[in-house]
């Protein structure tokens, strides 16, 4: 997270501001001599009354309304008295009817602005938790999936007694320490991310060896950026999981990644024999656990912020992706 993120999550720096703000707009609209020894005092009088609503009086508008409109109304007339009583005091005016009036108009205004902040900032913040926890959960379905697929490559292997064996079980290494370590954080640089590509792609050249024929181009300058780690990958292992087995011509997988203006065009697409009942799971969307994942990543991580065109024609399975870096 950066800095400015911490700051602007900051519960006491987001008070300080709106104090900060409310004290310019008393400077402005109070008329008079000792303008900011004015408006200090009338926030004095404010805070008091706005704290009690919004930590005691607030929590209880979904449970029990009721008890939180009486509470409400009596946390703004005692404040109110209490307030008045201080101006009495301190400038030795008289009470009066509209003094009162006037500032129960006030006491109401700001309860019912600093409510409406209040119960916006926990809405917001109660959406981002479920898509932290959401994005969580995906990553974790993510990871044991990639691994199960590999691992079911390497047995098959195992079974014929391979020499490829121990250079896939290397790559797999390289592999995991970078979903294990370099995962974490929910934005990792772009460049690992690539790399992480690049070892997963000659996995599958050492796997595949000469039935297959896998093109990896990249354009572009990747340093400094970041993207959602384990993203780019499920569309590559998913191109080689449903890669067809062509009779008349050599099968291939082409992946191609540009980085242009501020955007990363990605484009995969495999050999593919599209049969009636693998057209039925596209209709439906059954692409896979990672392919589906990947998706609702993108909804949350990028919202407005990404364009994914899927095309799956006679013979090749395509994956377009365009994100805004």
């Amino acid at each position: 997270m950066l800095k400015l993120d911490k700051w602007i999550d900051n519960k006491i720096v987001q008070n300080l501001f709106i104090w900060f703000f409310l004290f310019l707009i008393l400077i402005i609209t109070i008329q008079g001599e000792s303008k900011a020894l004015t408006s200090i005092f009338i926030i004095l009088l404010l805070a008091p009354a706005i704290y009690l609503n919004n930590l005691f009086i607030l929590p209880f508008l979904k449970k029990k309304s009721l008890i939180f409109f009486f509470l409400f109304v009596a946390n703004t007339l005692l404040f109110t008295v209490i307030s008045v009583l201080l101006i009495k005091t301190v400038t030795n005016q008289e009470l009066e009817l509209k003094m009162f009036i006037n500032f129960i108009g006030i006491m109401f205004l700001a309860l019912i602005f600093a409510s409406s902040i209040k119960i916006a900032r926990d809405s917001f913040i109660r959406r981002q938790q479920g898509q932290i926890a959401e994005l969580k959960l995906l990553k974790a379905q993510l990871n044991p999936h990639f691994l199960f697929n590999t691992l079911n490559n390497l047995y098959g292997l195992s079974v014929i007694k391979s020499d490829k064996l121990p250079g896939l079980m290397l790559k797999l290494s390289d592999l995991l320490r970078y979903s294990l370590y370099e995962t974490k954080e929910t934005f990792s640089p772009l460049e690992k991310e690539i790399v992480y590509l690049e070892n997963y792609i000659a996995l599958e050249k050492i796997r595949l060896e000469d039935k297959v024929t896998i093109n990896f181009t990249k354009e572009g300058e990747f340093y400094s950026h970041k993207i959602a780690p384990m993203l780019l990958i499920v569309f590559v292992e998913n191109a080689f999981k449903h890669l067809a087995i062509l009779k008349d011509e050599k099968s291939n997988v082409t992946i191609h990644i540009k980085k242009e203006n501020g955007k990363l065009n990605f484009k995969c697409s495999n050999s593919s024999e599209l049969t009636s009942i693998r057209d039925k799971e596209l209709e439906k969307g059954k692409n896979g656990i990672g392919l589906n994942n990947a998706i609702k990543r993108l909804k949350i991580m990028y919202p407005e912020k990404h364009k994914l065109n899927i095309y799956n024609n006679t013979n090749k399975f395509t994956v377009e992706l365009i994100l805004e870096l």
